[in-house]
């Protein structure tokens, strides 16, 4: 269920920045008649995917306390936006148009460099270090919990696990359902080294 709620808050994002930038250039090239045929025609799906991008970002929110910081900037953009782009496209004012969509396109792209970073640095530590326990802190950390029974986004509680050490490093390899896979982010020495730390915290 998460994997979905993620790919259908992504199209949203998608679906509302494409519609914010049609009627921005429509208005920037003076297509009135266009403008207002686009508005009406897309103002009940243009609420729907509002409705689902906000609805999707609340839940990740709750879900996923590691990206919160990222999610409230982006739907603190859009309440910005919004009333801007509407006396903006009331008014036909084109800077008022034009903010609007810099507001938007700046909140994703902040939220966006703050997850490269984030990748980043774990690309830093995943070259030199094999601490099973600083490489589960980094990247395990916030769906597994320090201890394991945190059991965000359907992580498993690794504290009642039965799976043996090769089933945890196929899992941790290849991922599984909303599980990222650290192939090509770890290395087989620092996989092995992780799975052996979560038998550490088996009770």
């Amino acid at each position: 269920m998460e994997t979905g709620i993620r790919h259908t808050h992504l199209l949203t994002v998608i679906l509302f920045l494409t519609i914010y930038l049609i009627k921005t250039f429509l208005l920037l090239m003076n297509k009135e008649e266009a403008l207002a045929k686009f508005s009406k025609g897309f103002k009940v799906p243009e609420m729907i995917i509002s409705v689902l991008f906000l609805g999707t970002g609340i839940y990740m929110m709750i879900q996923l306390p590691e990206i919160k910081s990222l999610l409230i900037i982006k739907i603190v953009a859009v309440f910005a936006s919004i009333p801007l782009a509407v006396i903006a496209f009331k008014k036909k004012n084109k800077m008022l148009a034009v903010a609007s969509l810099i507001l938007i396109i700046a909140a994703y792209g902040l939220a966006e460099m703050s997850k490269k970073q984030k990748s980043k640095s774990m690309e830093g530590i995943s070259e030199s270090n094999v601490s099973g326990q600083e490489l589960y802190n980094a990247s395990c950390l916030s769906c597994h919990g320090a201890d394991g029974k945190l059991n965000l986004m359907g992580a498993k509680d690794l504290s009642i696990s039965t799976m043996d050490l090769n089933a945890r490093i196929e899992i941790i390899t290849n991922g599984k359902n909303a599980m990222t896979p650290f192939l090509g982010m770890l290395n087989e020495e620092q996989i092995k080294a992780v799975a052996e730390y979560t038998e550490t915290l088996k009770n």
